[in-house]
Parts: C-alpha cells; sequence; structure tokens
C-alpha cells in the first residue's frame, strides 16, 4: 500500500498560505478547515515550508500573543520532508515517528500533489487490518 491510495480516497486538495500572511490568519484557516497544518507557498519552489497547530502554539508560548500578528515566515518550518506517491505507508510512518511531525507533503515531478497526515495513515492501517481478520474469518469458515 502507497501514499496514493490514501490520495485516491481523500483527494489531492492541499490548504495552502502565502508567507506574508500573519500567524493569526493561518490559524483561522486551520480553525475552519478542521486541519492540522498548512503549507507555506511562495511560487518560487514546489513548498516554501510549513505551518502547524504545534508551531503557533509555539510561537504563542514563547513569543506572547503578539506573535499572532508577525507573518507565519518567522515560525514556519523551512525544511520540509516531503514523499512521492509511490512512497509505502510503512515508509510514512517510520518517518513521521522518527521526525515526531504529522503532516507530509507529496511532491511529484517537482510539483505539490497532495498531503497525508497521520490521521490519513492511521485509518488505511485499519482498514486494512480489518480486511485481513475478515478474510482470515472467511478462510477459517470454508476450511
Amino acid at each position: 500500500m502507497n501514499v496514493n491510495r490514501i490520495l485516491s480516497l481523500k483527494g489531492r486538495d492541499v490548504a495552502t498560505i502565502e508567507p506574508e500572511r500573519t500567524l493569526s490568519e493561518a490559524a483561522r484557516i486551520l480553525s475552519e478547515r478542521r486541519i492540522g497544518a498548512l503549507l507555506i507557498m511562495d511560487g518560487r519552489k514546489p513548498i516554501a515550508g510549513i505551518i502547524s497547530e504545534r508551531d503557533i502554539v509555539r510561537a504563542v508560548a514563547t513569543h506572547g500573543a503578539g506573535a499572532l500578528d508577525e507573518p507565519v515566515s518567522r515560525f514556519m518550518t523551512e525544511k520540509v520532508t516531503t514523499c512521492t506517491g509511490h512512497t509505502s505507508i510503512h515508509d510514512v510512518m517510520e518517518l513521521m515517528t522518527q521526525q515526531k511531525f504529522r503532516h507530509l507533503p507529496v511532491v511529484e515531478g517537482g510539483r505539490l500533489a497532495g498531503i497525508v497526515s497521520i490521521g490519513d495513515v492511521v485509518k488505511l492501517r485499519l482498514e486494512e487490518v480489518e480486511a485481513e481478520a475478515q478474510a482470515i474469518k472467511e478462510y477459517i469458515a470454508t476450511a
């Protein structure tokens, strides 16, 4: 099973924001869309950065409420780990666990192709486990 399977189920829509927009605007978008991260797009490269709920909380905790009026570029993670549609779900789980992040952008041919979250991965793995269990039950019943 690979990332393309997740994207075929959830779609390839990705929430983005420009680097000069404020942290407050980012928080509003995250809340409205009920998501945990936004990709920062500057038009020069596929992904300029990523800002997550954790980044916003960390910014406010460190710099106070005034941080909400600052540009997202000040608090975003610039070195963004990505994957491709052909990356295995096992590799995605390993990356997320080792590097302690919950969102992984998908880049194909130098272009943004989607994003997967830990929730997407867990949902797919649960469906796989349930299908395997059902297949075993059916095998046992017919044996």
